[in-house]
């Protein structure tokens, strides 16, 4: 999340001990949170005060990995500027007294349309890392999508969490090695994969340099090479620049949907479908790979208007608020998913700051839905948009 004027306004705004940093937190690149566990989040009311929280709490190299963008991470205010700029409209005097936030995914029923996004290294912000990220979103009934660089074990994910898990895939060189952690990641019950398609290598991650980004010694992520890990976490060259191909080698196998992450383009859209995805997320990566691309919420119309409904359409990017998700369902997705915020709610109170951070925005689309007098999920259109 680029720190806006917003951001830094609700910070301000928030009591000394919630801001107050632990004695034995410093801000070298392999410190992680290791006091006071059980923090009291109590004063922090919406996403910006979490990320205060979290800020304060953890080390100056965790807090970049999660801030931080491309280059002059001007894609990063755009997925944020996009959705202020956007506005609603409401109808009145509708029945709003019982709400529907339900949405079926490849036949997973979810409570609420918002996820949790793929995210590196959890470890770096906690020290339970992707057990805490997992414990967390179980409790506040949310899906979890893993990162193929989670710093846990999948296995030890699954013990810790009997909620939903998807699971985010790079495909590699070593095509045996890719089908063996698809199947081991199906064997402990994730029940999609996401491939991103985004990503043939890096982007230029400035202020993420500037930090010094590194894992610490005793952090290590298991689907990552053992070159990658001496580059500093950072995509490893085995990494196969992707093509159409091998989107249709995986359908061939894989038993499970398979969704597209990183789309931008319509022409790619339709590219998806035909490949035989089972869904499509709409994402720029979070303004971290090429930087000034458009707002995810800037393309998302037009995708939409491709797709047709044909697949789920998923997207991601600045979300912040649960107007930002009933804006997001106009404009033709089927859910969201939010990646940073639940790292700061990682970093400001563990799992349960993870917890916090879903219940928030899942109390917030509720509370926008009745007051834009949208009682159900199909019901929100592009009517509900100026």
């Amino acid at each position: 999340m680029l720190i806006s004027t917003s951001s830094l306004v609700a910070g301000s705004l928030l009591p000394e001990k919630l801001l107050a940093k632990p004695e034995s937190i410093n801000d070298t690149a392999a410190s992680i949170l290791t006091a006071d566990p059980s923090p009291d989040l109590s004063q922090a009311v919406n996403l910006y005060d979490i990320e205060q929280l979290a800020k304060a709490r953890i080390g100056k190299m965790a807090y970049d990995f999660i801030d931080s963008g491309a280059a002059d991470e001007i894609t990063v205010k755009w997925n944020r500027e996009s959705f202020d700029k956007i506005r609603l409209k409401p109808r009145v005097l509708t029945d709003v007294s019982k709400l529907d936030t339900s949405v079926d995914l490849f036949g997973e029923k979810l409570p609420y349309p918002i996820l949790i996004a793929p995210s590196a290294y959890h470890r770096i912000i906690h020290p339970d890392g992707e057990i805490a990220t997992a414990k967390g979103a179980r409790a506040a009934q949310a899906l979890y999508v893993v990162s193929s660089n989670t710093t846990t074990p999948i296995e030890e994910i699954r013990e810790s969490s009997d909620g939903p898990l998807w699971f985010q895939l790079y495909i590699w060189d070593d095509r045996e090695k890719t089908k063996e952690l698809i199947f081991k990641v199906i064997e402990n019950g994730v029940t999609a994969i996401c491939v991103t398609v985004d990503t043939p290598i890096n982007g230029s991650r400035d202020r993420q340099i500037k930090s010094k980004f590194a894992l610490p010694s005793d952090v290590h992520a298991p689907y990552l090479s053992d070159r990658a890990m001496a580059r500093g976490g950072k995509i490893p060259q085995t990494l196969k620049p992707l093509t159409w191909k091998d989107i249709e080698w995986l359908k061939s196998f894989t038993k499970v949907p398979v969704v597209l992450k990183g789309i931008l383009n319509p022409d790619d859209a339709e590219l998806a479908i035909q490949s035989g995805a089972s869904g499509i997320i709409v994402s720029n990566h979070g303004g971290r790979n090429l930087d000034t691309l458009p707002a995810t919420a800037e393309v998302m119309p037009f995708i939409a208007d491709k797709v047709k409904g044909r697949v789920p359409l998923l997207m991601d990017g600045g979300i912040r608020r649960g107007t930002d998700v009933v804006k997001a369902l106009a404009m033709g997705a089927n859910a969201v998913l939010v990646g940073r915020p639940p790292c700061y709610g990682l970093g400001a109170g563990g799992a349960d700051g993870v917890t916090k951070v879903m219940n928030m925005l899942r109390n917030e689309l509720e509370i926008a839905m009745r007051l834009c007098g949208k009682p159900t999920l199909k019901s929100i259109d592009r009517s509900v948009l100026f």
